[in-house]
């Protein structure tokens, strides 16, 4: 690899905190240089997250573009990122709503102009960070540093009860953050012996692969007491199971997965227009792609044995999404609460197991931080022009606004998985991967329940917000999308469209990061023996100052010189 490949992710990562020290050093009352500078900052940092993904090769080495130095030595942490197939998809979603977020923001956000773009920027370093950290506690670190930016743009920036949403959003995520600190530990102490131990997450993974084997292999033995297994595999079955709830509650609680829900609806509501459309589109994700990365590759005989559960709650948290949404009258609130349904979905095809339900969960979190991430822009468009969230004070309003109308409208259709968009692909992808699984066809059936439902409730907002007759003499007043507005939705339009059509493209970078996070997960599935090599292959560290410095020739040799 070229000098310019191996600090690409860092650039990607790390070139928005150079234009936050830009930001902090203009005068507060700059606002115009202030957003241009911001927005440059994002643009660029595009250009480098779209050239970070055309040179990942699917075919190539599973983790490509690492820079790996040493950190912390004493403990065994090194400083240590790169990508797979998945990683790199959620770093270009990152990266593409980092602009848009920006510019739509322009005119929402009148009050503390420097500090809510300082905090937009600090939290796409942290989101960044936290996608391509090949070190388990280089991926703590990034986690906890997201959650202060986004407690600032809720608490900060957001409605009328912003305050109690930021630190509702706050405690529930922090205590899911703090166990997962608690089980790192331990699993940094269990996975080696001292002298070798790491933090390093290949090095982590493949000493527990032969112990994961052993404990798949004794609960598939008739009459075998797997709690008089020798060595790593006794330690790990009786505590593994532990570690991974710890892993998956916090995890669980970023997506969020029912019952661990109820902090989203009060934060995506309270908070401005662009700060919902970061926690749906990336924060959400990087919960799943915690059970993808960690919870379930490090313990999958724990993940085997709760996958019933969290299929049960990944199609609870689908059906209860869908008729929350049914029950609302305020718009953001149900695109909330859709969020909820929409992300059971990518947990059900997640714990699935099979190569369709694994493509169309991360196919389905791109699509969601699309769709999702756009309605909240869009109606926050709505919202700044009318100040109000309720269905009853609109109604008849395409008559008004027909542009902005048919982007809502195929931003739907997105949502609500019409063929030919992006939604269609991931949702079906998933619900074939569930019936193709052995959870059992009631989970594919309820699924598929969920779909019909999601149409309802989308529909529904949609009549009751555009169509029929035009209720209120205000709304003869609303202006249609201008020309910011229309340059912010349009490249999620144009995704829409083309992820629908053209999935492939999309799906081949995708599909070698599924193949591997299925085989690795059989690894618990008692009786299974997943195809190929799991272990992970990764770049070494460099040499220590201590071993690259010459010898010092002994002082003999300098006499004879002499």
């Amino acid at each position: 690899m070229s000098f310019f490949d191996t600090h690409l992710l860092n650039l990607v990562v790390y070139l928005p905190l150079l234009f936050a020290v830009l930001v902090a050093l203009l005068p507060a009352g700059e606002r115009g240089q202030i957003r241009a500078v911001t927005l440059i900052g994002m643009a660029v940092d595009l250009v480098l997250g779209i050239w970070a993904y055309a040179r990942f090769e699917p075919s190539g080495s599973e983790f490509q573009l690492e820079y790996r130095v040493r950190w912390l030595d004493q403990l065994g942490a090194s400083y240590h990122v790169g990508v797979d197939g998945l990683s790199i998809s959620l770093v270009l979603l990152t990266v593409f709503l980092g602009p848009v977020v920006v510019l739509a923001s322009s005119t929402s956000i009148t009050e503390r102009v420097k500090e809510f773009h300082l905090s937009l920027l600090l939290l796409q370093v942290a989101m960044m960070g936290a996608l391509v950290s090949l070190d388990v506690l280089l991926f703590y670190v990034f986690w906890e540093a997201m959650l202060i930016p986004m407690y600032l743009l809720v608490g900060v920036w957001g409605g009328e009860d912003r305050q109690a949403a930021a630190l509702k959003f706050f405690l529930y995520t922090l205590a899911g953050s703090l166990l997962m600190l608690v089980a790192i530990v331990a699993l940094y102490f269990i996975s080696s012996t001292p002298g070798t131990r790491s933090f390093d997450y290949a090095s982590i993974y493949n000493s527990l692969v032969v112990a994961n084997r052993d404990i798949a292999a004794c609960v598939s033995a008739v009459g075998r007491d797997c709690t008089r297994l020798d060595g790593m595999g006794g330690i790990l079955f009786r505590w593994g199971p532990w570690l991974f709830a710890a892993f998956a509650l916090a995890f669980a609680i970023k997506v969020p997965l029912f019952p661990l829900h109820t902090w989203l609806p009060d934060a995506y509501v309270q908070a401005p227009a662009g700060a919902s459309a970061l926690l749906s589109g990336i924060m959400a994700k990087i919960g799943l792609y915690g059970f993808w990365r960690f919870a379930i590759p490090l313990f999958p005989a724990a993940a085997h044995q709760h996958r019933p559960v969290l299929a049960t709650l990944a199609v609870v948290g689908i059906i209860y999404g869908a008729l929350m949404c049914l029950a609302q009258r305020d718009v953001k609130k149900l695109i909330a609460y859709s969020s909820v349904s929409h992300l059971g979905y990518c947990m059900l095809g997640l714990v699935a197991l099979t190569g369709e339900g694994a493509s169309g969960s991360a196919y389905q979190m791109l699509n969601h931080g699309v769709s999702t991430g756009a309605l909240f822009l869009l109606f926050g468009f709505l919202q700044e022009r009318r100040h109000s969230r309720l269905m009853s004070d609109y109604g008849g309003i395409a008559k008004v606004v027909p542009v902005y109308t048919t982007a809502f409208l195929l931003l739907t259709f997105s949502s609500l998985a019409v063929p030919g968009t992006n939604g269609f692909v991931g949702e079906f992808l998933i619900l074939l991967g569930t019936f193709k699984s052995g959870l059992g066809v009631a989970f594919g059936v309820l699924g598929t329940v969920g779909v019909i439902l999601g149409a309802v409730y989308l529909l529904w907002m949609v009549q009751k917000v555009f169509f029929g007759p035009l209720t209120h003499r205000d709304n003869q007043a609303l202006t249609d999308l201008n020309a910011r507005e229309f340059v912010t939705v349009l490249p999620f339009l144009v995704l829409v469209v083309v992820m629908g059509l053209r999935p492939q493209p999309f799906l081949d970078r995708i599909h070698p990061a599924t193949e591997r996070f299925v085989a690795r997960a059989s690894l618990g599935v008692p009786g299974a023996r997943p195809a190929g090599d799991v272990n992970i292959t990764v770049k070494g560290l460099p040499p220590s100052a201590e071993a690259a410095a010459p010898l010092d020739p002994p002082a003999g040799a300098l006499a004879d010189r002499r």
